[in-house]
């Protein structure tokens, strides 16, 4: 004899009414038995019928949940709940409005322990998602506050229920399905006794929310990154290489790409015309070159439509020498980022100085921080960029043993698990026999992405392969960054316990850029 239960969840109808309030009662037999009369529900259906939702058990109505969309700036946090629904009227619904706000929520008595109330909260969210709605929000119970009003207030009460101290079979399912107290309200439902008339006005971001958008140019949601990996070779001049690096920005430009990423230092090759200088005055004179560089870069990204980050090149300034990576945006603007920490090879080999600059840069494609191969190594970097925003950080570099590649290789996984981003490292392979301090070359270049279910179980989106010369393109989704920092295995940025540690800048004026 089949016993199953038949579960549907469906909208609600007029014809329901009967089993809805025969539900209701039993619900609510702690306050009386409230129920809502037929006309309301009639209006309701009227004004809003995708808003009423209800789960069919064997045919009856086992549970319910009601909701209206409001303009919620006409309330605000402080209200009753006869004014969120215009004295029970639901005249208060504004189908422009920008919060799903929900009036009611309920389980039979019979039926709880089916799980049947998460299946209306996760409807209520698929139908926020699908309206556009900013949020959800409602005023929720606490009908075990009763019990513990002598010693407890409704503040303490609610942090003892989110810390599982105490158990609200309301406030805990709601905490408990992503919603979050932002504010106690007093006198919200006349009658409440459990509550004594408290209630916690609770909400849920959709974080997929999207004000008004631009016909053209909305932001994008899949990036495609390019990345290359440059075989170090002899040039004859500074043309035959920029011939040689526009080959590689035409090659990944017509696969759409919107970002393309060099090496650390790939125009060092450019040093075997002044090697007799020794290392430190050859490399001054190939600083010479890189404004040059630069804006054969800023052009190419104009003309190819494709943001480039230019790996990075020596530049003198003021006297001081400092490896430079310079963002080529495809609108003709640029940005530059200074490496923050020399290797101590570049410091005694070259005289390279540290930057002194940690913003994240603006693009059409995202926000996005540059970090210079060892830079990589230091995750508070990477942590600055995370909380400015960061979706995507781009790593040249430039190793020469697997050694000092296996440390950038880590270390950008471990910035790409922890900020909860996508980490792009682009190397030079091969050797340069006529440049000192350039002998040799290894590298793989990739791109990592966070661990959790949406991403691949290693953690790689794309690689390539060991020191050869190629490039790799992948897409990367910039929703499924919103939704690991929410609702993620893990959340390693929210759950930081700042209240014990904190991570800033000496300086305000050190995050603000030379631009």
């Amino acid at each position: 004899m089949n016993t199953q239960q038949l579960v549907e969840l469906r909208h609600l109808e007029l014809d329901d009414y009967r089993d809805l309030k025969s539900a209701m009662v039993e619900a609510y037999s702690d306050i009386g038995g409230l129920t809502w009369s037929e006309d309301a529900i009639r209006s309701l259906l009227e004004i809003f019928p995708e808003g009423q939702l209800c789960v069919i058990v064997d045919g009856r109505v086992a549970a319910c949940a009601l909701a209206i969309i409001v303009d919620y700036d006409h309330y605000g946090d402080k209200h009753t709940y006869a004014q969120i629904t215009g004295n029970y009227s639901f005249r208060t619904h504004d189908p422009k409005g920008d919060v799903l706000y929900g009036i009611e929520i309920f389980v039979h008595p019979q039926y709880r322990g089916l799980r049947l109330g998460r299946r209306l909260y996760d409807a209520r969210k698929e139908l926020c998602e699908n309206l556009n709605l900013r949020a959800i929000v409602a005023g929720g119970r606490i009908p075990n506050y009763s019990r513990f009003a002598d010693t407890l207030t409704p503040r303490d009460y609610i942090e003892k229920v989110r810390m599982k101290e105490i158990y609200d079979q309301t406030l805990t399912f709601q905490l408990s399905n992503g919603f979050h107290v932002r504010k106690v309200l007093k006198n919200y439902l006349p009658g409440d006794t459990s509550s004594l008339e408290f209630a916690t006005l609770l909400a849920w971001n959709n974080i997929y929310f999207e004000g008004t958008l631009p016909l053209i140019k909305r932001p994008k949601v899949v990036v495609r990154i390019g990345v290359v990996q440059w075989q170090m070779r002899s040039f004859d001049g500074i043309d035959a290489m920029i011939e040689q690096v526009e080959y590689f920005v035409d090659a990944v430009s017509d696969y759409k790409s919107d970002f393309i990423l060099f090496p650390e230092l790939f125009n060092a090759p450019l040093m075997a015309e002044f090697n007799h200088l020794g290392e430190a005055r050859a490399i001054r004179e190939l600083a010479a070159h890189s404004s040059a560089i630069r804006d054969h870069f800023s052009r190419l990204a104009v003309s190819y439509n494709v943001n480039i980050i230019a790996g990075s090149m020596p530049v003198m300034e003021d006297g001081h020498l400092y490896n430079v990576s310079y963002l080529c945006r495809r609108d003709g603007t640029g940005d530059e980022y200074r490496k923050i920490h020399p290797t101590p090879s570049e410091v005694d080999a070259w005289g390279i100085a540290g930057g002194d600059a940690i913003r994240v840069f603006e693009t059409d494609a995202g926000r996005i921080g540059i970090l210079i191969c060892y830079d990589v190594e230091f995750p508070e970097l990477a942590r600055f960029y995370a909380d400015q925003g960061m979706q995507i950080l781009f790593v040249p570099f430039l190793t020469d043993t697997q050694n000092g590649y296996n440390r950038v290789r880590r270390c950008a996984q471990a910035r790409a698990i922890e900020n909860e981003c996508y980490v792009a490292i682009a190397g030079a392979v091969g050797n340069l026999p006529k440049v000192n301090n350039m002998d040799i070359q290894y590298a793989q270049s990739a791109i990592f992405t966070p661990s959790d279910f949406a991403f691949p179980t290693n953690s790689i989106k794309a690689e390539a392969t060991p020191n050869t010369e190629m490039t790799i393109i992948a897409d990367v989704d910039l929703e499924l960054l919103m939704e690991l920092h929410e609702h993620g295995s893990v959340r390693t940025l929210k759950d930081r316990r700042l209240d014990l540690y904190e991570l800033r800048l000496k300086s305000p004026a050190d995050s603000t850029g030379r631009q």
